[in-house]
């Protein structure tokens, strides 16, 4: 992945990153806030009922208060007091009189228990109420719940006991109103909530115990296990109903329990809160996120391209002189449009640039200064030798000639053989050293390596058969798949030639010579292995110097000729030996096809070619 790409990824993953936390920090603050709001709303909601459930059983309990002391039921305690047989009459009394009060339920129990009269149940009349077990401890207190059983089935109430009583024995009056549709229709519900009642006179949830003034439930069978646990608990609970798929239909459902004289649940009061507002909200939210993280990737991407431009444009540059630093060209110089890090970075690279080239002409200096003193140095040493029997041969002769002409006669002959001999090797000496200053440029032509590698073996066929004590055996492993490469081949030859004669040298009792090609990447790759002593690590790091040699009549120049013809193939020479194990040189040759095409084109290569010959 490129730096535009990276930066494109890191702007994009930071724009995702912090809209996708600051959505997710606002979803949860309105998350909590809409839950606060419906605990707020639902405690107020349960308030209200329980003021308006107090407001009526206060209402109840006045006008229960005002039968009790009214004339109609003084009279019938008075009639009872006198003529207790005679109740029968007051069949129909409990009717009239809870109508007139606009009463659900009503009822005349004398001191014994038994009903009187009874404006919900005529049929009951005579009937012992069962009801409330001990009519003179409810008598005068606060109303409360119970279940009415009526023709059609139970029904929740609120009930209050008052008495009357002009004589011994009192005449209990239990009168009471329904907890039905018209009851919750008092409540006003704020929007989004509602507010419903469930009555336990089944074992088993059944939907037709539910009242409701306005409820849009659906599946009412969700509600089985609040109604259940609230019922079992005898507690408060709460809980999310998911009416359809769509969450926005869903509702949190707080359910109250309503508990009759002995503690028993006899009804649960459901308040609901649409969560609507909030999904809705939420929608809101991430429609919004979504929007502004898409613009906010487009604008990353805007930005990571402008940035990616401005930044990889210099450093590519930069790069670029950088690979042309690398080439060889000292004098790169990069354009310096800002004055910011990069801007610096271009700075210094003109600065270490122009260095390096400073450098390199002190070192090219240097070198030239030190070859020269070293070309002297070995010239000087090289021609010391021959230089003193020259001398020794030249006063030998003088002496002889001052001495005795017959003398001079007798040594004039074999001094004239070591002046002869001497001068020779001056200038064997001198030739060699003219050879390595005029070492030629190569002149590309098509070569074939495995044929090369045959003339060279060919040519000291008969060395390596001089002796039977000291034969060496050539081995030639040639690849017959090697393609063609471009190169010198005189050049060549004699490189490799100097390499099979150290390797000779090396192996002066015999050995094997190895000769191998092989095909590399881009040109072909030749060894020369032989099973000599083998080199030392320090003769192995010194043995391409110029000048440096471990032989005792050697110049020093026979492997600096052969890394300069390789060096002039733009190919590499290495050489790895270890103690007693023997020596390899590594010839790596590029296949040079394009320098073929343009030592063809030149002109220049016949000139080159005239003066080798």
């Amino acid at each position: 992945m490129n730096f535009r790409r990276k930066l494109l990824a890191v702007f994009a993953l930071t724009v995702f990153v912090c809209v996708a936390g600051v959505a997710w920090i606002i979803a949860g603050v309105t998350r909590r806030a809409f839950e606060r709001q419906d605990e707020q709303r639902t405690a107020a909601l349960i308030a209200q009922f329980q003021r308006g459930y107090g407001q009526r059983a206060a209402d109840l309990a006045h006008r229960v208060e005002a039968i009790a002391s009214g004339e109609a039921a003084t009279r019938v305690a008075l009639s009872l007091a006198h003529a207790p047989s005679e109740s029968a009459g007051y069949l129909n009394e409990a009717a009239v009189i809870a109508e007139s009060h606009h009463l659900d339920f009503l009822e005349l129990v004398d001191a014994d228990g038994h009903i009187l009269s009874s404006a919900q149940a005529p049929a009951r009349f005579g009937y012992s109420e069962t009801s409330i077990k001990d009519l003179s401890a409810v008598d005068g207190k606060a109303p409360f719940l119970k279940l009415e059983d009526l023709s059609n089935g139970a029904v929740l109430g609120l009930f209050a006991v008052r008495s009357t009583k002009p004589a011994d024995r009192p005449l209990y009056i239990i009168g009471g109103e329904r907890l039905d549709r018209s009851f919750l229709s008092t409540i006003e519900l704020p929007a989004g909530m509602h507010a419903a009642l469930y009555q336990t006179t089944s074992r088993t949830f059944s939907p037709q115990l539910l009242t409701s003034p306005g409820s849009n439930w659906k599946a009412l069978d969700q509600l089985a296990p609040l109604v259940t646990q609230v019922e079992n608990a005898g507690r408060e609970s709460s809980k999310l109903i998911h009416w359809s798929n769509d969450p926005s239909d869903d509702e949190t459902i707080e359910a109250i329990p309503l508990k009759g004289q002995d503690d028993k649940v006899l009804g649960v009061l459901l308040v609901s809160s649409s969560r609507r507002p909030y999904v809705e909200l939420k929608r809101h939210i991430e429609s919004a996120a979504l929007f502004v993280g898409g613009a906010g990737i487009l604008l990353a991407i805007v930005l990571s391209s402008w940035a990616a431009a401005r930044v990889t444009r210099p450093i590519d540059q930069l790069a670029e002189a950088a690979r042309e630093v690398a080439a060889g060209n000292l004098s790169t110089h990069v354009d310096v449009n800002s004055s910011d890090e990069i801007g610096g970075l271009a700075q210094a690279f003109n600065r270490m640039t122009a260095e390096l080239l400073e450098q390199k002409e002190r070192l090219v200096q240097t070198e030239r200064v030190a070859a020269w003193r070293e070309l002297a140095r070995r010239l000087a040493h090289e021609l010391k030798n021959p230089l003193f029997p020259l001398q020794i041969t030249v006063e030998n002769l003088i002496r002889a000639r001052q001495q005795s002409p017959q003398m001079f006669e007798e040594i004039f002959q074999e001094s004239s053989t070591t002046l002869l001999s001497e001068i020779s090797n001056l200038k064997a000496i001198i030739g060699r050293f003219g050879e390595f200053s005029r070492m030629p440029q190569p002149i590309f032509q098509p070569i074939d390596v495995n044929e090369l590698v045959r003339g060279v073996a060919r040519l000291f066929q008969a060395q390596f058969r001089a002796s039977e004590a000291t034969a060496i055996h050539c081995q030639l492993d040639l690849d017959p798949s090697l393609s063609p490469i471009a190169g010198d081949s005189q050049l060549l030859h004699r490189a490799l030639s100097n390499l099979v004669l150290n390797a000779m040298d090396a192996m002066a009792t015999g050995g094997t010579l190895t000769l191998r090609t092989r095909p590399a990447a881009d040109g072909a790759t030749l060894e020369v292995s032989d099973s000599g002593s083998g080199l030392s690590p320090e003769e192995c790091d010194r043995i391409f110097t110029p000048y440096y040699t471990s032989k005792q009549h050697g110049t020093g120049l026979g492997l600096a000729i052969v890394q300069s013809v390789i060096s002039d193939h733009q190919g590499k020479i290495s050489v790895r030996s270890q103690a007693n194990q023997g020596t390899t040189f590594l010839i790596e040759l590029p296949s040079n096809l394009d320098r073929l095409s343009a030592a063809v084109a030149s002109p220049a290569s016949d000139a080159s070619a005239a003066q080798r010959t």
